[in-house]
């Protein structure tokens, strides 16, 4: 499988996390399938962003 990129980048690792939590979070309330691994990841300009493996 292949991962999927979200298609914004953060400033911070901090921001790249809390969107992890909300995707894990969202798909726990919402019963909706949860991805099989998240992970955030930084760009080669420094920035971080989130890619997941549905």
């Amino acid at each position: 499988m292949k991962w999927i990129y979200w298609s914004r980048l953060y400033d911070s690792k901090f921001q790249a996390g809390c969107l992890v939590q909300r995707m894990e979070h969202d798909s726990w309330v919402f019963g909706v399938d949860v991805p099989q691994e998240i992970e955030v990841f930084r760009s080669r300009k420094g920035k971080y962003g989130v890619r997941y493996l549905p």
